[in-house]
Order: C-alpha cells, then structure tokens, then sequence
C-alpha cells in the first residue's frame, strides 16, 4: 500500500513538472513569435517612412529651418569657432550675427566666416551669413527684431558655447511639436521668498542650477541656448513694456529673463528644458561675479511688478533623445 502511494504521489510530480515545462516552452515561443512580430512592422514601417521629407511635408516651408542668431563681444575667435561648427548642421537656414562692437567688422573676418560657412555646409547647401550691426550697445540688441528671416524658428545661442548638431536637431523637433514657446539646454527657476514679508507683496528670489538639479523643477530656459518663434523678437522690441528694455540697458543684465517673461505671458505656459551636453569654450561671464544671484532676483521682482503678476509657469517636464540616452 505504502509503495503504491509512493508511485502516485511520483506521478503527480511527474505531470506537475512536465506540465510546468510545457508551460515555460509556450511562453518562449510566445515571447519569440511576439518579437519576431515586432520586428517585422517595424521594418514595414520604415519602409513606409523611408523618406525624410514625408513628414516634412505637413509643415509649412517657413519651418523647415531654423535661424542661428549669436550674440557676441569682442570675442572673434570663439566667434570664428561658433560659425565653423554650427555651418555643418543640416537644419540650418542662416546665421546672423548680433554685433555691437562701436567698430564694424574686418574684413578679414567676414572673409573668414564665409569661408567657414561654405566649406562646411552639407550638401552645397546655401547658408546666409550676416552681421546685424547695432549702434548702440545694449544686451537688448540681441532680440532686436530682424526682418528677414525666412523661417520661423530661431536658435539664440552665445558664442562661448557649444552643441553638438544632434542636440540642435532634436531640440529644433521638440519646438516643431509645440513653436509658441521657448525650447532649451539652460534651465533655471524661481522660488517665493519665505524669509521676507513686504506687505502685500510677494518677493521671489532667483535661483540657478543646482536648484534644479536637486528639485527638477524649472520656470525659464535661458536664452543663450534655446529656440524661440521669430515673432517674439518683434514683441520684445514693440510691445513688451519699455521700462523692462531700459532696466536691462542700464544694470546690464537679465535681457534673458525679460524674454522668458514675455514668453510665459503670450502663452500661459512653461518652456520645454531638453537635454543636451553643453561644451564651454569660453571664460566665465558675468555669472561667475560677486551678487549675481541677488541681481538676478531683482530682475525677477521688478518684472513682476511691470506686469502686475507672475507669468512664469514652472514645469518638471524634460526631453530626452531616447535614441542616444540609456536612461531617460
């Protein structure tokens, strides 16, 4: 009796562990028919998506491109670098040069540039260079509105750093995919200040960097890296309060936080930080001085005040180029 126990209880492990078996090998062939599947769209859609300018089409000319806008001083060899980098990248439409030297530029310069431009563009591609020469030097210069841009999109870049094309490129989509608001590498944020009370108003206070790395939160993305639509160079210039243009002028700062503020304004919404390797080729600018911080916020509160609120919208959201990125 004993052993015939012993043979029933064999079998049932026996069944147990084939029946185990024959489920782990479905799931395998599971697995596999799935991926084989997988793989067999996807090639079927790139085939049916081989061509580039497939979904190009849906946009209108004027935003194929992008406009390179550089703002720089007296800096000609960092200027000279700039161009010959930036000439290589395929969305690039025209490079100008915001200069507000009380000299014009050399020729030697120009002829420089132009030979950058067109021994680097791809494909013979014709790209316009041009300087756009201000009287005046005022950090304003650089939202100056240009009437001659032939697309809609402008990347407004220092010429102290560098991207590399692809992080250009993927930042030019995210703005394709939403063109009213500024899309950037340099995030940076503002935070009510707690420790001060003045009456009924609300003080904030600037903070930089590592503010948001350690909350990922953000409310600007500077302007010495970031795609903005045209349009606002004309808003800057027309519409936005002049008292903001000339507080810029005079402490000589925060041109780039008065067009995040205009920017928020038209559009109730946050910019878009995008995730880019950012090579300084420069010395540090006026953000390396004593205060900077504290001017900053000036900045901030000044121009909350001429618009009666604050316009800023803060986001966590980030891009990532999930093609180049292991972790997003």
């Amino acid at each position: 009796m004993r052993d015939r126990r012993t043979a029933m209880q064999r079998l049932r492990l026996g069944a147990k562990s084939a029946i185990g078996s024959v489920k782990i090998k479905l799931l395998l062939c599971s697995c596999i028919a799935f991926t084989v599947f997988a793989l067999v769209s996807r090639a079927a859609d790139s085939r049916r998506w081989s061509r580039p300018t497939d979904t190009l089409d849906s946009y209108p000319v004027s935003r194929r491109g992008y406009n390179i806008v550089i703002n720089t001083w007296k800096r000609n060899d960092l200027l000279k670098r700039s161009v010959s980098h930036y000439a290589s990248c395929s969305g690039l439409d025209s490079i100008h040069i915001v200069w507000s030297e009380p000299d014009p530029p050399s020729e030697s310069l120009i002829k420089f540039l132009d030979h950058a431009l067109h021994s680097n563009s791809r494909d013979d591609k014709k790209v316009e260079l041009k300087f756009d020469i201000n009287q005046e030097d005022s950090l304003n210069n650089r939202f100056k509105d240009i009437k001659d841009l032939k697309t809609d999109a402008v990347f407004s870049i220092d010429d102290d750093i560098i991207f590399p094309c692809s992080s250009v490129e993927f930042a030019f989509n995210v703005w394709r995919s939403a063109p009213d608001t500024m899309v950037g590498f340099v995030p940076r944020m503002h935070w009510i200040d707690q420790s001060v009370q003045k009456g009924n108003t609300v003080p904030y206070v600037y903070v930089g960097w590592w503010s948001v790395w350690w909350t990922g939160t953000y409310s600007m993305v500077l302007s010495k890296a970031s795609f903005f639509h045209k349009k606002y160079f004309s808003l800057y210039t027309n519409e936005m309060p002049a008292s903001i243009r000339e507080f810029t002028t005079k402490y000589r700062n925060c041109e780039d936080i008065a067009m995040s503020f205009l920017v928020a304004n038209a559009t109730g919404s946050p910019p878009i930080w995008v995730k880019g390797k950012i090579f300084e080729i420069g010395s540090t600018g006026i953000s390396s001085l004593g205060g900077h911080t504290e001017k900053r916020s000036q900045c901030v509160n000044r121009f909350a005040m001429e618009y009666g609120r604050m316009p800023l919208v803060s986001t966590s959201m980030k891009a990532v180029d999930s093609r180049s990125s292991w972790f997003w």
